[in-house]
């Protein structure tokens, strides 16, 4: 009897141990299980303090909050703080869906016919959409020069660029293909510019020239090199806007000033796709209509209605035409043609009215 009792409470006790064991593996798996789902919540975020003014802030999750031992790389600014002042700019949202086509707008008439067309996109870039009261050619106020083509930028005060020369915190983008004259570059560049003109003829990969002014051998295209190609093997340094952009730590362009000798459409049309065209202050631009322009197909017709589509996309990015020249001294021909009373080339000068 005495040896039954003894056997029976032993493996009560038994027992016991191996419920309380159980238990608290039980506790400690529901404690860890716990513990990881409330980390993971979405709605439980850390917010990371810049450690000196102008960083950005980050929101991490806590598993995404770095050790102390790793490093963290912010991209700042080259310009010395020459990236605020604007209420209407914002940072490209990198985002955006991709575009791969401009939107057509509809043909100016039912026959489709050149003559319709033509019309249609002389009348608009040869009528400002908004007035400036404070026009200024070349940086020359005072006096008239009637060899160089009129570079016209709108200096009213309702328009940032005049707030930014007065700050020295403005920044212009020249595009050419072998310009001699740069009368305009070294006016914007003495009024305390940060002047960027883009020429591949110079001799030099980079040139500084005076105070603010650099020249670079670079062609802006409107694509990129092809990668498979060797870079000794290129005819020329080219590239697209964005890309420079990129390397030279730029988000913004108080002026964009060109003259590519008809790349501009295909240019254009690059800038409005990845949405360059929202960094810009002021677009200054020469256009060629002798020919449709490099890599520009179709009809004569479809070929302006594919011009006139570009600056509405302009006008719908609230860029304001506010002034328009006709080169009288260049052939007078629309698409190889004598026709419509139209010059080969104009100078023409737009406003994003964002930029306030």
């Amino acid at each position: 009897m005495l040896w039954r009792e003894l056997r029976l409470r032993w493996r009560t006790c038994t027992l016991r141990l191996l419920a309380l064991c159980l238990a608290a593996l039980l506790c400690t798996h529901f404690s860890a299980e716990l513990k990881r789902k409330s980390l993971s919540q979405p709605g439980l975020i850390l917010k990371v303090p810049p450690k000196e003014p102008g960083a950005e802030v980050y929101n991490r999750r806590p598993d995404e909050v770095p050790s102390r031992r790793q490093v963290i790389y912010v991209r700042r600014s080259s310009s010395n703080g020459r990236q605020g002042g604007h209420s209407g700019v914002r940072k490209r949202n990198t985002l955006q869906p991709v575009r791969w086509h401009i939107d057509l707008q509809p043909w100016a008439g039912h026959s489709h016919s050149l003559e319709e067309e033509a019309r249609r996109f002389l009348r608009y870039i040869t009528n400002s959409q908004i007035t400036c009261s404070h026009l200024v050619t070349n940086g020359l106020t005072d006096h008239v020069v009637d060899t160089l083509k009129p570079w016209t930028v709108c200096l009213d005060n309702k328009f940032s660029l005049a707030h930014q020369i007065r700050s020295k915190q403005c920044r212009v983008y020249s595009l050419g293909l072998g310009e001699e004259e740069n009368i305009f570059e070294f006016s914007m560049a003495s009024e305390g510019c940060e002047v960027h003109r883009f020429d591949p003829s110079i001799p030099s990969a980079h040139i500084h020239e005076a105070e603010g002014l650099w020249h670079h051998r670079l062609s802006v295209d409107w694509r990129d090199p092809n990668p498979a190609i060797a870079p000794h093997r290129l005819h020329s340094n080219t590239k697209k806007l964005k890309t420079i952009l990129n390397e030279f730590g730029h988000w913004k362009i108080d002026v964009l000033k060109a003259d590519m000798e008809s790349a501009e459409w295909k240019i254009l049309e690059n800038i409005i796709l990845e949405g360059i065209i929202e960094q810009i202050g002021q677009l200054v631009l020469e256009i060629h209509l002798h020919w449709p322009g490099f890599e520009v197909s179709g009809n004569d017709s479809s070929v302006v209605r594919y011009w006139y589509s570009l600056f509405k996309e302009l006008e719908q990015k609230d860029f304001k035409l506010f002034y328009t020249y006709k080169d009288l001294s260049k052939p007078q021909l629309f698409l190889k043609k004598d026709v419509f009373n139209a010059s080969s080339c104009y100078i023409l000068s737009w406003v994003n009215t964002r930029w306030t």
